[in-house]
């Protein structure tokens, strides 16, 4: 018999058996040479069985069983080729979804030894060996991990533990068979090891050491060692299931070669503890148990002589209870999640293999360099061009949409100072790596640094950066004396930008090209500077028309799959920030359906009170948490990674859901699916209907490997979606619509540099976009100055989901507003921005139904452009308490035990809500404080500006202009305007609530002095209300 040269080694500490291939000499062939196939997801070889484990039948598409039991219990248990459901094999664990095949249960044939046609010990002992190696299976389930050539045969004798057979010849090879005992608790036992003997390597001949073989050697453990390190095992390993050793203790052991921990997930979700959690939700039902018994009591009980105070407060409080519903339930899911960076490099970037992580195209925008100062700029690219990820994998591109030659001159400065940065950051691994903030820094720079050279060359750095600021400054000093001609550049023609709004498109490499390197010779990331036509005549849509400049623009010269967007002032402040993203993004089965991954926003430069919420941790660290628990956070203009398909208005993959079968009901019952006959005779029809939906939601799955097709486009695409059609909706550039193609990124091969820099100019001039979908359908949508939430909108629609990504490290830090007129102004254009949403045919109220948006995640969204109405019911009911102080009059009529019972349950629960929610969203007691003061200033003040200009704008015709908001610096020194006061009309209401909240409480307090003891009782309550306005204004007075 032709054994093939195999040798089977198990080991009871262990719980695992090995199969080692050995030729005549007792040395090891090489594994390539028995296995012909590598499986597509993880890369591995397909593991040897004995009769061949094929995954699907449909296509044969190669796949290794590991990944197929992945596949069923955690992915959408289809072939990832032809998406073909995957059919169960015999001895594979039941999912739901699988049908009876034949009526034959298969745990009857799990264990099927039948096959061993002889009834001799010897026989038995082998069926016995043969189920143990596998888990169970019976030799034809196709779960070993035999060679073909392996099997048994009655003329070999075995060798066991407890009788030796001298008959076995020197050259023969034999099987070691630990003894076997009958264990486990299930409907079919199966053979165990028996711990009470003790297994010892035994001589397959008196004359020969089983090292002969290989096995027990120093050299084979030696081997075991390197192929763990290598993550390719040239050993196939099983672990024994029901073998008295559990998983977790067979991990522990050092010795084990353990699995591949890229096959694993590369995240994980992080519910929020049940000890946290429930209380909260409980909370939250009594809250509304009590507010339905505070508005019975409010609408039954009116106060005649202050019948319109009545109204107007009763009118109030339904709108702040409605407003609250918007706003607390999409709270009700809140999870935290985990990445696993290790996993990633294991699965994408193994040793001697070029990296497989995806390219990432970074989008940079500005637009004045006099608001937004150029030397911030440079410190955000210069993040972006040393962060820690392959570099040819990393495109920046920065749209200069001021057509500034002072942006253009400091980024040709920061190109050259990054050939000398980017290696010193990545040879010292130094967080952050924007070099303002890192020289800034005020900890011990020397912390875990053991390089001799670090303390030279971080002097010299920092000198060599101090330099570079000084040309910025030189540039920015220069800049504000503009020559009456324009601009000229170096070789003396003028500067195509010096008519900021008439013109030409401009596109600039400045490294990644041409063989430009850092001082160690070293690649450099792709430095694109771009700024987009603009004309007369044209509305060039602010900020989102910027956006899809860069979309079309970077199709044609990377075509990364994925998009990274920071404003100008958001360094990455995390150098793995990428990684961190890529780790939802690329992971195999929970990546399909991401469209986004948004990371929150953190800010340098913020006095440490905070005294007007800049961080606006409410919101980041609470809100969006509990969107993540349901369809993701909503988009927030920056610090944020896409998919490029989502950008293109395509839906997310669609995840059938597993058919109805008939094992809940008896085999006469028709209850459940209908007659049996009738399920047979439509049983071909359902089979065409469902080949045809797997064609069409095809077009949108994104497949787990790159598959390479003719021309380097979607083949299925293309065919489905005719030319016309998508040049009607991506526009007229046959180079742009066939990169919209590819789902896995690139560029067309064979193209040269100079026709796609052709290509280039064509897709950013003003008429590109005209009678398309841009701006409507696809890429960032138009119609608000906030394009960020109607662009997330429209993606979370189209049936993706989106995630929140925060880890220990902040991924990016901005600039924020350090005083008080400019943070009104910036609350004043998000303000601004939801009503056009608001008053635009994207209302959340009456779009989005019947599509993907999950209904909590409606809430949020009708949320997000309902709160600026929430300013006229707020700046009433402040004013009601002034009012009441000086007509003597009161809201609520004279407070019986009942009512006081109903207050006080009000406010406990609206207490609790919020110290529950600063527990499990990690908010200290102060800053929640400052958000609410900000909230009730904002809402009297921007919030009601923004209501009247966005009706202005929407009903009159009267257009309102961006206002970028001014970025300051990031040292103490800048705290220095904290305290400036610049007017603005925006502090008109505010201060008006404060000054008559004073006179009302001086003038109510003056009254009970005269009026005697009786009148101090009810105006305790009015007090109370005047009070809590005044406390909630005092931050326009107070000095911290």
């Amino acid at each position: 018999m032709d054994t093939g040269g195999l040798f089977v080694a198990g080991s009871h500490n262990r719980n695992e058996f090995t199969v080692i291939n050995i030729d005549e000499s007792g040395r090891s062939k090489p594994l390539k040479d028995l296995s012909g196939h590598i499986c597509r997801i993880c890369g591995d070889e397909i593991e040897i069985t004995g009769d061949g484990f094929i995954a699907c039948n449909e296509c044969a598409f190669p796949v290794c069983r590991h990944c197929y039991e992945y596949e069923r219990r955690e992915g959408d248990q289809a072939c990832p080729n032809c998406k073909t459901r995957y059919k169960r094999h015999k001895g594979s664990p039941r999912v739901d979804g699988d049908e009876e095949e034949d009526g034959v249960d298969d745990i009857e044939n799990e264990f099927d030894f039948s096959v061993h046609s002889g009834r001799d010990a010897q026989h038995i002992a082998a069926a016995a060996f043969y189920g143990q190696l596998n888990g169970g299976l019976g030799p034809q389930s196709g779960a070993g991990r035999l060679h073909p050539g392996f099997l048994l045969d009655p003329e070999i004798p075995l060798l066991t533990y407890g009788e030796e057979d001298d008959e076995i010849s020197s050259d023969s090879h034999a099987l070691i068979i630990p003894p076997f005992k009958r264990c486990g608790k299930r409907i079919h036992s199966f053979p165990c090891l028996d711990s009470s003997m003790s297994i010892h390597p035994r001589p397959m001949d008196p004359k020969k050491d089983l090292a002969v073989y290989g096995y027990g050697s120093v050299a084979w453990k030696n081997r075991i060692e390197e192929w763990k390190k290598r993550h390719n095992d040239k050993l196939l390993m099983v672990n024994l299931q029901g073998g008295g050793v559990s998983d977790v203790d067979s991990l522990d052991d050092p010795d084990l070669p353990v699995k591949d921990e890229g096959r694993q997930p590369l995240s994980r979700k992080l519910p929020i503890p049940s000890s946290m959690i429930n209380p909260y939700r409980l909370i939250i039902i009594l809250r509304l148990v009590v507010l339905g018994f505070f508005f019975h009591y409010r609408l039954l009980h009116p106060v005649a002589d202050a019948y319109g105070l009545w109204l107007t407060s009763v009118i109030c409080e339904i709108w702040f209870a409605l407003s609250w519903i918007l706003d607390q339930f999409p709270k009700w899911y809140p999870i935290e999640r985990e990445t696993y960076l290790d996993r990633l490099s294991q699965r994408y970037e193994k040793e001697g293999r070029p990296s497989e992580l995806a390219d990432i195209d970074v989008f940079v925008s500005t637009v004045d360099p006099l608001k937004e100062p150029p030397l911030i700029t440079a410190n955000t690219v210069l993040s972006i061009l040393a962060v820690d990820y392959p570099v040819e994998k990393i495109a920046c591109y920065v749209s200069d949409d001021g057509a500034a030659m002072l942006t253009f001159e400091a980024l040709s400065e920061t190109s050259e100072f990054a050939r000398k940065w980017v290696p010193f950051c990545k040879r010292f691994n130094i967080e952050p790596r924007a070099p303002e903030s890192y020289f800034a820094q005020k900890i011990d720079y020397l912390k875990d640094k053991v390089h001799p050279a670090f303390v030279r060359e971080r002097r010299a750095m920092k000198r060599e950066y101090e330099e570079f600021k000084v040309r910025i400054n030189g540039l920015v000093s220069m800049a504000q004396r503009v020559p009456d001609d324009g601009w000229t550049m170096q070789d003396g023609t003028p500067w195509p930008g010096n008519k900021v709004h008439d013109h030409p498109g401009m596109t600039q490499f400045f490294s990644g090209h041409n063989g430009v390197h850092d001082n160690e010779g070293n690649e450099l990331p792709r430095l694109v500077y771009v700024s987009r036509e603009k004309r007369p005549g044209f509305d060039h849509h602010k900020k989102a028309g910027a956006m899809n400049a860069l979309v079309w623009v970077s199709a044609i010269i990377s075509n990364a799959p994925y998009i990274l967007n920071v404003d100008c002032d958001h360094y990455i402040n995390n150098s793995k920030a990428l990684r961190e993203a890529m780790c939802f993004m690329m992971d195999p089965i929970s990546g399909k359906k991401i469209c986004y991954v948004q990371f929150p926003q953190r800010f340098d430069g913020i006095d440490q009170h905070d005294r007007y919420s800049n961080r606006n941790v409410v919101f980041f660290d609470i809100n969006l948490k509990g969107l993540d628990g349901i369809q993701g956070p909503i988009y927030v203009g920056t610090g944020c990674v896409f998919r490029r398909q989502a950008l293109y208005g395509y839906d997310a993959p669609v995840k059938k859901p597993p058919g109805k079968t008939c094992n809940c009901w008896p085999k006469w019952c028709c209850l459940c699916c209908g007659s049996r006959k009738k399920n047979g005779e439509s049983k071909m029809g359902q089979e065409e209907r469902r080949k045809k939906k797997q064609w069409e939601a095809s077009m949108q799955i994104h497949a787990l490997e790159n598959i390479e097709v003719p021309g380097g486009t979607d083949n299925k695409k293309s065919l489905l979606i005719p030319q016309e059609k998508l040049e009607k909706k991506f526009g007229q550039s046959p180079v742009f619509v066939a990169s919209t193609l590819k789902e896995d990124g690139g560029i067309t091969q064979g193209a040269s540099s100079a026709s796609l820099l052709t290509e280039a100019i064509h897709v950013i001039s003003c008429g590109f976009e005209e009678k398309t979908e841009w701006g409507k359908e696809v890429g960032w949508i138009y119609g608000s100055v906030t394009e960020d939430i109607l662009t997330g909108f429209k993606m979370h629609c189209h049936g993706w989901r989106s995630v929140y990504c925060m880890p220990k490290r902040p991924a990016f830090k901005g600039s924020a507003p350090i005083n008080l007129s400019d943070r009104l102004h910036q609350v004043l254009r998000w303000a601004l921005g939801s009503v056009e949403i608001f008053l635009s045919r994207h209302c959340p109220i009456w779009y989005g139904y019947g599509c993907g948006l999950k209904w909590l995640e409606h809430f949020s969204y009708i949320n997000s452009v309902f709160y600026p109405w929430t300013s006229i019911s707020l700046i009433a009911y402040c004013s009601l308490p002034a009012f009441c102080l000086l007509t003597g009059k009161f809201i609520i009529p004279e407070i019986s035990y009942y009512a006081s019972i109903i207050f006080i349950a009000l406010f406990i629960s609206i207490a609790v809500t919020g110290l529950l929610e600063m527990k499990w969203g990690h908010v200290q007691m102060d800053e929640w404080w400052r958000n609410e003061q900000f909230w009730v200033i904002g809402g009297v003040s921007s919030h009601l500006f923004a209501l009247f200009q966005g009706l202005l704008k929407v009903f009159g015709g009267v257009n309102t202009n961006f206002t970028v908001t001014s970025k300051g610096g990031g040292d103490d020194e800048g705290f220095s305007e904290l305290y400036l006061f610049k007017w603005t009309s925006l502090l008109i209401p505010p201060i008006t609530l404060l000054i008559i909240n004073i006179i009302g409480v001086v003038a109510g307090i003056s009254n009970a002095i005269n009026n005697g003891f009786e009148s101090w009782g009810p105006l305790f309550g009015k007090l109370f209300f005047a009070i809590w306005v005044i406390l909630y204004t005092s931050i326009l007075s107070s000095k911290e």
